[in-house]
This record gives C-alpha cells, structure tokens and sequence, in this order.
C-alpha cells in the first residue's frame, strides 16, 4: 500500500477573471488581478497501477482540485460567515469520487503558516451505501516564532564533558535562536455537530489567544536557562534541546487547548530552519 501526495497551488479571482496559467507551480489560474492564492496537500492511498506505476495521474488530481474544491471556496470567498473547515470537508466526498477513490486526506494551506486539514471518513456500511460519510473533525495547524537564548549543559557533567558534547552550543553566556513552533489541534467541525460530539467554537483564534498567553509571554525574549523555571537546572528545570522545548510546551499547552474544546495532537518546535522536533511523535 502507498500513499501518494500531491501538491495543487490553485489562486481564486473574481468572477470573469481571464482563465488559464502557463506557470501551474505557481498557482492556477494566473493571477491576472487581485485574489486569493491556496495550496492543497491531497494524499491518496492505495496500490500503483502494474503497468504505468501510477497509483493516480497528478494532471488527473490537480484537475479535480480545481474542478470540484476550488468553485466552493470561490463561492464563498468574501462571505463573513463562511466556516473554512466545514468547506474543505464537504468537497471531500465530491473529491473522492472525481480522482476515482483512495482519498486519504486534504490539507489546505490559507497561508504559509495556518494550514487545515481534514480525513476521508471511513467507507458507509453496505446497508446504507447512499450514506454520504461527513468528515467530523479538522487538524488545525498555526506556525507562531520566538526569540529566545540558551545554554545547553548538563551539570552533573564536567566541563570538558559538555564542550565535547556540546560545542559552541555550550557558551557560557549562552546563544540565541529565531525559533518556531507549530502546534496541531484537532477540533470539531462546526456542520459535523452530532450529540455525541457537540461542536465547540474552537478557532484559530483561540489557538491564538492560548499560544500568546501560555507559551509567548513566558518565553520570547528571555534567557531559558536564567529567566525559566522550566529551563533552569537549579530549579529543577531541563537542558533546553529542542527535543525538550517540544515537550515543555506541549505539556503547558495541552490542558489549557483541552479546556477550549480541542485535542492537542502534537506540537513541532524548529530551532533553526535545518532542525526541528515533534512531540510525542
């Protein structure tokens, strides 16, 4: 079994806009005047065909995107109440049957750094096989930076131990970083409420709102070691690897998100562009 992905950037323009691009990297139809550019990560599962080795054409997948996701963003696009998780997942089964099946899953990127991404639900029973099957929940995903020095040593050791194990990372007056993290919170779908799972108004406001008060006041423009309880060793506090920055933050997140009405699945830290950590994995 095989999952294939593919990336479809697609740009939604006013209605009358002139159709058509000789660039689809980046973005269809060209964006010959103001409007809104997207981009899909459509993984489909399944078996590779024996004699092409495709399991799905890429032309075939990027031409479903746009026939069948993208007029139900761009009918909404501008509409104040439009609910951009309920959108994605009700394209899914329209998706689904215009690739010819094996639809995993869809995440869209509205920008760089706020992605949403829903599951193909599982295939109706055969004794309801009309029963169009609703995806009930999204993966919210925000991308937030901040800026903040440390020192990477093990006290316990000895000096010329951590300079070994460390290198210039062990700096007695410690380094800086630009870093990033990206929690992933799964939520209810607004149109997917049922009474065993009633919707509750997570949004990615409130993702906001918890990342600012639970994780940015307390961390950006501080010294870890010296200005953190979770990060200073004479306080109990660990080594600030980035392996433990994910897990820092994700155990102070993740009661608070759960409070909200949100599951939170994991959360990535990048310490430079090269090197990041997820946890739990």
């Amino acid at each position: 079994m095989h999952v294939l992905r593919r990336t479809v950037r697609v740009n939604v323009l006013p209605a009358g806009s002139a159709a058509g691009a000789k660039n689809t990297y980046a973005g269809y139809p060209t964006m010959t005047t103001l409007g809104a550019f997207y981009s899909f990560e459509v993984a489909v599962r399944g078996e590779p065909n024996a004699d092409t080795g495709y399991l799905r054409d890429i032309k075939h997948i990027d031409r479903a995107v746009r026939e069948t996701v993208v007029p139900t963003i761009a009918t909404a696009f501008g509409s104040a109440t439009a609910e951009p998780a309920e959108l994605l997942a009700s394209t899914l089964p329209v998706l689904d049957r215009a690739i010819g099946g094996g639809l995993q899953s869809v995440r869209w990127f509205l920008s760089p750094y706020y992605s949403l991404e829903v599951a193909m639900p599982a295939a109706p029973l055969p004794a309801a096989p009309q029963t169009e099957q609703r995806a009930h929940r999204v993966l919210i995903r925000e991308r937030f930076d901040f800026a903040a020095a440390h020192r990477l040593h093990v006290p316990q050791h000895s000096d010329d131990a951590n300079r070994a194990t460390f290198g210039k990372c062990n700096n007695l007056k410690g380094h800086g970083h630009n870093y990033q993290f990206e929690p992933c919170v799964s939520v209810p779908i607004a149109g997917a409420n049922t009474a065993a799972s009633p919707f509750t108004p997570f949004t990615i406001a409130t993702l906001e709102k918890l990342a600012d008060e639970i994780i940015l006041e307390r961390f950006d423009h501080k010294h870890l070691n010296e200005d953190t309880i979770e990060f200073d060793n004479r306080r109990g506090g660990v080594n600030p690897s980035v392996e433990n920055i994910a897990h820092v933050f994700f155990t102070l997140l993740e009661p608070h998100i759960t409070k909200a009405g949100g599951t939170l699945i994991n959360l990535t830290v990048w310490e430079t562009d090269r090197t990041s950590a997820t946890f739990p994995a």
